[in-house]
């Protein structure tokens, strides 16, 4: 990696040039958040009911108190024995986040269509406290377009509201609700695939970093991603990216 080397004062300005150009960013960013709060609603009128640690609730009862849910779609299908890695970086992010949305009336959890006991013995593997519920035995992850029947596997035009091909029988997403005084409950927003990323703090501590996200040369997006307890302990001393 070859940069150039310059002096304070030209390191300075390159750098108050870059701080306007994200100065706007910002303000597009708010703007354009300002305008998913600001989203129509779609009620959702079927009774999905989920298994967790506090046995079969609906999805009302998933809020737990709170008047906004925010779900994970965390790939684990029955059988698979252990989780999605990428959901598995994903998730790593949730357990430091959960305690500060409940003061902002946000319950946040995981759906996944695994059984209860095989989402329960990944959940204590990895170490996360996070509420983790089933769908198994109902609808809820194919309506919302996370989980697939073998003949649309491969195909494009279903997942990411077609634009994005499926490649596996599940894929991964987020969805919002809202519960309003009389207990219906309503759709306000979902998202797929690059749409994720905002909720994936390293990455965004990566791209501060000189060699970024680094990802450019491996096979695909993410293919160095680990579950925590995959990685092997890092060197005492790494070599360094400038010498």
């Amino acid at each position: 990696m070859q940069h150039t080397v310059v002096s304070q004062d030209q390191w300075l300005a390159a750098r108050k040039t870059l701080l306007a150009k994200e100065k706007e960013f910002t303000k597009a960013r708010d703007a354009l958040s300002a305008e998913r709060r600001a989203m129509p609603w779609v009620k959702v009128d079927k009774n999905y009911v989920f298994e967790g640690p506090n046995g079969r609730q609906t999805l009302a009862g998933l809020f737990d108190g709170k008047s906004q849910l925010i779900v994970y779609h965390f790939m684990l299908a029955p059988g698979w024995g252990e989780g999605c890695k990428s959901c598995s970086y994903l998730a790593d992010h949730f357990d430091g986040a959960i305690p500060h949305l409940v003061q902002r009336d946000v319950t946040m959890l995981a759906v996944s269509r695994a059984p209860l006991n095989e989402i329960d013995a990944y959940k204590s593997r990895m170490g996360w406290k996070f509420k983790w519920v089933s769908s198994n035995g109902n609808d809820f992850n194919y309506d919302f377009k996370v989980s697939f029947p073998d003949d649309e596997v491969g195909k494009q035009g279903i997942y990411n509201f077609g634009t994005t091909k499926v490649y596996g029988e599940e894929m991964p997403g987020i969805s919002v609700f809202i519960k309003n005084k009389a207990g219906e409950v309503f759709r306000t927003y979902s998202a797929y695939a690059r749409g994720l990323d905002i909720i994936v703090g390293t990455y965004n501590l990566l791209d501060m970093a000189p060699k970024g996200r680094d990802e450019s040369d491996l096979p695909f997006t993410m293919s160095w991603v680990k579950r925590h307890d995959e990685y092997e302990q890092a060197p005492a001393i790494a070599k360094s990216c400038c010498g």
